[in-house]
């Protein structure tokens, strides 16, 4: 309860101060001397494209300036960014800052390359991506309309400093505009609004700019998205992402027609696939919703990565969602980095979803090797670190450690690469197989003292009996089984020697059938003099079954000496075919005498 109160009394003293170290003034010594703005609403997201011209009229260098967000906006903002007009390779430090009496504003210090002069000037291009700044309206169309959006936003660029000369540029989808704010000078070509230039505008000026045209770009949104990343050391790491996604646009009004979909090729807003891009080296790739793997997607493999055409089950109207997940393993090698027991993973926050896609809520979770220890995250942008949790899968004792990273109002610049740096003792390695081979030797060593122990009280010479009678009458039959499969080979000798008359190649295939023959009648013989022993009633009716085979045996050389004079011509075809089908059926009456006795055994 002290530390509590403590913490309470305390807290307000350690915000003021934070907020003092994050704090800035507006120095009334820069001057924006040119300003060209490009906002582009093509998309369902908000682009907007600053080159600010700025130039220090004061007396001291000046290291950074100040750019605001416009109020209507800066709920709505996503990713902001900036480089300077003669190096636009190398992004510029931009960090959220405050000013005393302009709680309401949001304010970005934009740390300059290098000091500004007295006198000097600059210019520098700042980035601005705002999502769900388009507002559909009508809020509900029917399949078969258009949709139509409207941009609400500031004519005159919002910022601190003065402006001596400034102009707008509004990028339409296409050529379609119902109505835009007329305050001249205007002219309007094609899907290009040009607004200015305006001269001399004082600081925070504000005027209304609206814009209502037609636009039926994939208003998709992605309400939420789950990625797992688990990494392992044996060379693989898995993704897999959770997707839910939504349209976002006008609501579809009415009912749906597929058939009307098909036939007329209409609602255009809505959205029948997407395309996402994964890494080049992705594999085993997987496209799975609540339903089960869905067939419908295409993938081409790049030389720089891996697009996959995704088609849902359904069109996607305004208003509409669905779910799935996909997933892909990439090497490790090219993410994870080593020295000694130090790693460093190296990855994606984020995938490309979709063109212009918009996240609203993105949990990242990174599932470490059992045994790390020492996770430090670095992300290109602020996130929310959640408290860590623990995964289990197979032959995890203590568990995996889970970095758990929550984002939100995600954009495609955030495709940027996090660093997870931690410790892990390499002989660790060894854990999960020595398990697995601790335990076989447990269960084998378990088999063996069960099968070595006799855990009976007395011995049961009768049941052990049975056991060996069994064993017995079962190799009978097996062996009896090879013997029946040799008549067969029996006839296709002779069938052969019918068609090729080769008596040298009937002769040897013959010897070959004999030796196997002699070979498996000696063998039941054995077992029988076995039997004699044990039950000698099973005993006569295998020695039934030896004298059943001897006559079927006397059937066979029959069918023999009848093939050997059919080919010497010693008897007609006719003759022939007489003679053996009267051994055909005396044979066939033995088989089925010999399986009858096989049957009492």
């Amino acid at each position: 309860m002290k530390w509590s109160a403590f913490y309470i009394l305390t807290l307000p003293f350690f915000v003021s101060v934070f907020c003092k170290v994050n704090q800035d003034t507006i120095d009334n010594n820069i001057i924006v001397t040119q300003m060209d703005r490009k906002i582009d609403i093509a998309s369902h997201l908000v682009k907007t494209y600053t080159s600010i011209t700025i130039e220090n009229r004061g007396s001291s260098t000046v290291r950074s300036f100040l750019y605001v967000v416009d109020p209507s906006l800066q709920t709505k903002l996503s990713f902001i960014g900036a480089v300077t007009k003669d190096n636009k390779d190398d992004r510029l430090k931009v960090q959220q800052t405050t000013v005393s009496g302009h709680d309401d504003k949001k304010f970005w210090r934009v740390t300059l390359p290098s000091g500004l002069d007295a006198g000097r000037s600059v210019t520098v291009d700042v980035e601005a991506i705002f999502a769900h700044a388009l507002t559909p309206y009508p809020s509900q169309i029917t399949q078969a309309e258009k949709q139509s959006v409207v941009f609400d936003g500031n004519l005159y660029f919002y910022t601190p400093y003065q402006t001596v000369s400034q102009k707008t540029t509004v990028v339409t989808s296409s050529a379609v505009v119902e109505s835009y704010t007329k305050t001249k000078p205007v002219s309007i070509s094609d899907n290009v609004i040009t607004y200015g230039p305006f001269e001399n505008r004082l600081p925070f000026s504000e005027a209304p700019l609206r814009v209502h045209e037609e636009n039926n770009a994939a208003f998709l949104t992605v309400t939420y998205l789950e990625r797992i990343v688990e990494v392992s050391h044996w060379g693989n790491i898995a993704v897999e992402e959770h997707v839910d996604l939504r349209h976002s646009g006008a609501t579809l009004k009415g009912p749906f027609s597929r058939f009307d979909y098909q036939r007329n090729q209409d609602g255009v807003s809505s959205v029948k696939s997407f395309k996402t891009i994964l890494p080049a080296s992705a594999r085993d790739v997987y496209y799975r919703d609540e339903i089960g793997n869905i067939s419908t997607s295409h993938m081409r493999e790049l030389d720089d990565s891996v697009e996959l055409e995704l088609r849902p089950r359904f069109p996607l109207f305004g208003g509409w969602k669905t779910h799935y997940y996909i997933g892909y393993n990439v090497p490790s090698y090219e993410y994870l980095y080593n020295k000694g027991d130090h790693y460093a993973l190296k990855m994606r926050f984020v995938d490309h979803l979709y063109d212009d896609m918009v996240i609203d809520e993105a949990v990242i979770k990174v599932i470490l090797p059992e045994g790390s220890k020492d996770m430090k995250v670095r992300t290109p942008f602020d996130v929310i670190r959640e408290e860590d949790d623990v995964h289990y899968t197979y032959l995890d004792t203590t568990g995996r450690p889970v970095i758990v990273m929550r984002k939100f109002n995600l954009v495609e610049q955030h495709i940027q690469d996090f660093e997870l740096h931690y410790t892990f003792q390499r002989f660790m390695l060894l854990q999960e197989p020595l398990l697995v081979v601790g335990a076989f030797y447990l269960l084998f060593l378990a088999v063996i003292v069960y099968v070595r122990l006799d855990f009976s009280i007395t011995k049961d010479e009768a049941k052990e009996s049975r056991l060996r009678v069994a064993s017995l009458v079962e190799e009978v039959q097996s062996v009896q089984d090879r013997r029946s499969a040799l008549y067969q080979s029996y006839d296709d000798a002779i069938n052969r020697f019918k068609t090729s008359k080769d008596s040298g190649a009937f002769l040897a295939s013959r010897k070959k059938v004999d030796a196997d023959y002699r070979q498996l009648t000696t063998q039941i013989h054995s077992l029988q003099q076995q039997l004699k022993t044990e039950a000698p009633e099973i005993a006569d009716k295998v020695a039934e079954l030896q004298r059943l085979d001897s006559q079927y045996k006397e059937q066979i050389a029959l069918a023999i000496s009848l093939a050997e004079k059919l080919v010497a011509n010693k008897i007609s075809r006719q003759q022939y075919l007489d003679s053996e089908g009267g051994v055909a059926t005396k044979r066939e009456e033995i088989y089925q005498k010999m399986e009858g006795v096989r049957a009492t055994f």
